[in-house]
């Protein structure tokens, strides 16, 4: 099976690729070619056919299309010193500039596919401990920005979707994509989900988003694997092929639209808190050794919500973490102060 075929791989440009080059190009030989023509036929009395008769737009337009590729059949040709001297200082350097082009563009687009193929070789390389986003709909963009706001740089990020839209969105955001199902082996594969630090399920069904996890566990046993999930009923599908946290996208809508009804302002700082890298954050951090202590001797300035300890996340409040010990995470408010 050809994977490149079945999932390519597209890294992030900021430059026009061969074909736009090419375009480019085409456009310049069409414009000489027509400078040639328009050259002849503005002194087309200097000259003539193998006939002697004068020349016609079309004569021109076929006299600069056989000059300028130097087919040069002679049955067209300047008679008059000053049409011999448009064609020496005019005509000749288009002749030669179109050369150039043509045999340029052949040029570059071969170098151009070489460049792709050992910039794609270093790529996967390099592809090692970076986080793979499967589906870039609302959902994964989100997921996204969230990274971007936590310092994640697109060159650490893979991208992957089954949709065109989606890959150009994620093209525009300077992140490689994969096209492709991401509940396919060979397509994870193509993303580097074998070296991947985490993944990200953000399919719109919540059958494929099983189907991605289960592929992605598979894949790799050490990653940490997200989903997200439409209904509850089916969270406990996702924890069971391997998601390490499930979120549920309806009902924790839901639940905020509900609570928004008679309390807005919690709503307004739960939102704060979910936007990554302004006002108020959540984060998680393993403790320092000198803060091996009660938690009450914390300082209070990035309050303690709950401590990660063996697996296990106690709230703040449990006795069995009144006492820190070496190894335990906390999960905190942290305030981004201007």
């Amino acid at each position: 099976m050809d994977l490149a075929r079945e999932a390519p791989v597209h890294l992030p440009r900021r430059e026009p690729g061969p074909l736009g080059l090419f375009g480019r190009r085409l456009a310049v030989a069409l414009a000489l070619i027509c400078f040639v023509a328009a050259v002849a036929y503005v002194g087309r009395g200097g000259y003539e056919d193998a006939d002697g008769n004068a020349l016609s737009v079309l004569d021109a337009f076929y006299y600069a299309t056989v000059s300028i590729t130097t087919t040069g059949y002679g049955d067209v040709r300047p008679v008059t010193p000053g049409a011999r001297l448009a064609t020496t200082l005019l005509i000749t350097p288009a002749r030669i500039l179109f050369l150039i082009l043509l045999v340029g563009t052949t040029v570059e687009i071969l170098a151009e596919r070489t460049r792709e193929a050992l910039e794609l070789r270093r790529w996967r390389r390099r592809l090692r401990g970076h986080v793979v986003i499967c589906g870039f709909g609302t959902k994964g963009r989100a997921a996204w920005e969230t990274l971007c706001n936590q310092g994640w740089s697109a060159d650490n990020v893979v991208v992957i979707d089954h949709e065109p839209a989606a890959l150009v969105a994620a093209s525009a955001h300077g992140l490689a994509t994969v096209h492709g199902d991401a509940a396919r082996v060979e397509v994870l594969r193509q993303a580097g989900a074998e070296e991947a630090k985490a993944v990200v399920v953000a399919a719109s069904r919540d059958d494929a988003a099983v189907l991605m996890t289960l592929t992605a566990r598979e894949l790799n046993q050490e990653a940490t694997i997200v989903s997200a999930v439409r209904e509850e009923e089916n969270a406990h599908l996702l924890r069971q092929s391997g998601a390490d946290s499930v979120i549920t996208s309806s009902a924790a809508a839901g639940r905020l639209l509900g609570l928004a009804t008679h309390q807005p302002r919690v709503v307004e700082v739960l939102e704060d808190l979910l936007t990554a890298g302004h006002g108020l954050d959540i984060v998680e951090r393993t403790i320092g050794p000198d803060e091996v202590c009660a938690l009450t001797e914390l300082h209070a300035d990035n309050p303690v919500l709950a401590v990660v300890r063996n697996g296990e996340t106690c709230r703040f409040d449990d006795p069995r973490v009144a006492h820190l010990q070496q190894g335990d995470k906390l999960v905190q408010l942290h305030s981004h102060r201007e």
